[in-house]
């Protein structure tokens, strides 16, 4: 019984303050973002870190922002709660300080840990799902972790940001803010030549949904692709001399010996590090602690605009879809500053809901969060504060839905144990005083460079695959048959000519390259698409056969039909030295496009649905089981709403029967006060509300049929009644049963693993394949 509530949407935080019962809290509440606020030791970071568990079991995923090294701590979980498993985590100075052994330490650790989770109702099975769950610990500007490829490329956003006007000006001025926070020049989004500059710059680019990468913008920065900035010549709103300043500025970033950590690891793709490959939640958390101020607001605003990018994409959600903390806000979101993380948080807050993203804020003080933020904010988790500033932040909303005064409220908040947090929930009618639950991971303190290292050792080993593979460029060996001389070409085959390495020595290649169209029709589903493509196949001295599965796809812009000069040329195979045109490889080339190139559609007939042009397996998953969560919920409510007139018609007639109890017999025995408490307190009290209070634990409520039985024996003169209320409690035990099962079946309805995912092909015409173009391709 004890998981019911995981299937139910439910995430468990603790138990309540007044009577233990669980403290139960509905993920889609998530959706209007939470804060959690209190002071160091409070124990912000345990239940940040349980939330984040909560959403990875329920298969939702988490981008975690680290600034302090606590979440990494996300990652060690040991189901089998041995303690080798604990050894490489304990501290030598620790175990030395308490007259103990590392291995000691590891073995009360380990007990201690599972004592900590029986004690809250969990067990190995828990910690072993949460397990399952791929964790990464990235670290931007850092090999210690997995590397993020930040400054590799800015891309261009979706569609559906460009044509919205606001999004797009706002996500081009936190980028380039962000970015000239790096070289330390805070600028004007108005005043700022250096901004306005680069904001065209991304303007420009970006509504042709072209990416840019640091070098194009120092290249554009020197030779801008307009000649006006608003009404004023390039020159006159900006000198050369003074754009080539900020060039060499950005071109110290690029010539630092960091700069190769941010351009290494993965891409800076949201979808790819919140899902698997199968559509499975992954938590994904950015350790931030190692870089200086400005390079965290660089990272954080970047990571931010990144994950606006991909949520701007996702169709509308009802239910969370996924989770976005960061464990310490202060500096990037503050009331009177505007940093540049400051406006895409703001967006995220006001925005995010509607797609069912949910936006987690941890801080010290409330004072740390933009007012306008503050009230786009649905759930406050308040831990103890000390300051009357702090707490006069956080009374008055408070005091709106609590029966105790401002004062009273002030006490409650300035004396409130460590581990309690009050919670105040614009979805619940009254606030709650809860103790956290023992969290599943093991809390080691502050991640280290070497423990992330450890950690992440396995993943950097065995990299995931980052798409299909590009041409690399490589160092050719110049063979003995080079020639001053171009070898002679029929002039009926072209020839083009490309130095991208001008007063260089080395000798021009040969390729064929190779521009073509491919139309795919499909009537039915009213696809009628054009797609270019252009390939250049290597031609090496020994090639024998022109096979263009060899080929790679690469498109050149700049090529002459000049051949160079005074340059060396490599020689022609045989195949091609004699040829009096190139209609046999564009045949060639013709039959390997008919046969490789296919546009794949998934579709699912039960939830009738399909994929759209270009949408990736990955995410065609991720869209059926957001469609799945969603229909299993409505399902869930309605189900919550029948049993919950069923609890409350027998938690009614409970009530009834303890009062005429009390009057049938005054001195009640503290057996039969048990007997009183235990009754109904079920899992079914924890979700839909108890009238009763208790200070029973989660056990109680089985044993309370027996503590019963002893009462019933020793009380004769009230046999009915007791027999009553043991009636009572089996009714609600039954409940509880069927409501379980009820939503076993909800559970098996809308498994994913019961919706067969069927691919489709749509393959081009031989009619409707062009080759457009072909020719020898001279390269340095």
């Amino acid at each position: 019984m004890k998981n019911i509530y995981e299937k139910m949407g439910l995430f468990y935080l603790g138990k309540n303050a007044s009577d233990e019962q669980l403290t139960l809290y509905k993920s889609k509440d998530l959706t209007t973002h939470a804060a959690i606020i209190g002071m160091t030791g409070s124990g912000k970071t345990g239940l940040g870190i349980g939330l984040i568990e909560e959403a990875a079991i329920d298969n939702i995923p988490a981008i975690v922002i680290d600034p302090k090294g606590d979440m990494g701590n996300l990652c060690l979980n040991f189901p089998n709660m041995n303690a080798q498993d604990f050894i490489p985590w304990i501290d030598p100075t620790t175990a030395a300080n308490k007259g103990k052994t590392i291995e000691q330490l590891a073995q009360e650790t380990s007990s201690m840990w599972e004592t900590g989770l029986e004690s809250f109702g969990q067990d190995r099975s828990r910690v072993q799902v949460l397990n399952n769950v791929q964790k990464t610990i990235y670290t931007p500007g850092s090999s210690a972790g997995v590397g993020v490829n930040v400054l590799g490329s800015f891309q261009a956003p979706n569609d559906a940001i460009i044509e919205d006007s606001d999004t797009l000006s706002s996500l081009i001025n936190t980028t380039v803010s962000s970015l000239l926070s790096l070289i330390d020049i805070e600028a004007d989004p108005i005043q700022s030549k250096e901004h306005l500059l680069l904001s065209n710059i991304f303007a420009h680019f970006w509504r042709q949904k072209i990416d840019l990468t640091l070098e194009d913008l120092i290249g554009y920065i020197a030779s801008p692709p307009f000649e006006k900035i608003g009404i004023l010549s390039l020159t006159t709103f900006y000198a050369q001399n003074e754009r080539m300043k900020l060039a060499m500025l950005l071109n110290n970033v690029i010539s630092s010996v960091t700069f190769s950590s941010w351009i290494q690891g993965e891409p800076l793709d949201i979808q790819n590090m919140m899902y698997d490959e199968n559509g499975k939640a992954k938590i994904a958390i950015f350790s931030i602690a190692h870089l200086n101020d400005n390079e965290r607001m660089f990272f954080v605003t970047i990571l931010l605009n990144a994950y606006i990018n991909w949520m701007r994409r996702q169709r509308g959600s009802s239910t969370l879809k996924s989770i976005l903390y960061m464990d310490e806000i202060f500096g990037f979101f503050p009331p009177t500053k505007n940093p540049p993380s400051k406006e895409p948080m703001l967006l995220l807050l006001k925005q995010a809901r509607a797609f069912g993203c949910g936006i987690i804020l941890s801080t010290q003080n409330p004072i740390d969060i933009d007012y306008k933020g503050l009230s786009n904010i649905g759930t406050w988790f308040i831990g103890k504060l000390q300051t009357k500033q702090d707490i006069s932040k956080v009374i008055d909303a408070l005091a709106a839905k609590s029966d105790l005064s401002k004062s009273q409220l002030e006490q409650q908040i300035a004396t409130i144990k460590g581990r309690h947090f009050i919670l105040k929930n614009i979805h619940e009618d009254a606030i709650n005083e809860f103790s956290t639950r023992w969290v599943l991971s093991y809390l080691k303190g502050p991640m280290t460079k070497d423990d992330i290292r450890m950690l992440m050792q396995p993943q950097k080993q065995n990299p995931q695959p980052q798409g299909a593979p590009q041409e690399i460029n490589t160092f050719k060996q110049v063979s003995n048959s080079v020639n001053q001389i171009k070898p002679l070409v029929n002039e009926s085959i072209k020839e083009y000519f490309n130095d991208t390495n001008i007063n260089s020595q080395a000798p021009f290649y040969p390729y064929i390259y190779a521009q073509a169209n491919v139309r795919f029709f499909n009537q039915s589903r009213g696809i009628d698409l054009q797609e270019q493509f252009a390939y250049k196949l290597e031609l090496t001295e020994n090639l024998h056969i022109i096979d263009w599965e060899h080929s790679f796809e690469s498109t050149i812009e700049n090529y002459s039909l000049k051949q160079i000069t005074n340059a060396m040329y490599e020689v022609l195979p045989n195949v091609l030295a004699n040829k009096k045109n190139l209609n046999d490889e564009a045949k060639a080339l013709s039959n390997y496009l008919y046969t490789n190139k296919k546009i794949e559609l998934y579709k699912c007939k039960k939830l009738n649905l399909e994929s759209q042009l270009h949408q990736t397996k990955q995410s065609f998953l991720i869209e059926v089981e957001d469609l799945l969560k969603e229909k299993k919920e409505i399902e869930i409510e309605k189900l919550e709403k029948k049993f919950k007139t069923q609890f409350e018609r027998l938690e009614d007639k409970s009530q009834r029967l303890h009062i005429k109890l009390e009057k049938e017999q005054s001195d009640v025995t503290a057996k039969t006060t048990d007997t009183v408490i235990g009754i109904g307190l079920t899992v079914l009290g924890a979700i839909f509300g108890r009238k009763t209070t208790s200070s029973t634990t989660l056990s109680k409520g089985a044993s309370a049929i027996k503590s019963g039985r002893g009462v019933l024996k020793e009380r004769n003169d009230v046999k009915n009644t007791q027999m009553l209320i043991q009636e009572v409690n089996e009714d609600m035990n039954n409940l509880e049963i069927e409501l379980e099962n009820e939503i076993d079946k909800i559970q098996q309805q809308f498994d994913i693993d019961n919706y067969e995912i069927e691919t489709l092909f749509i393959k081009p015409r031989r009619s409707d394949i062009t080759i457009n173009d072909i020719a020898i391709l001279w390269e340095r």
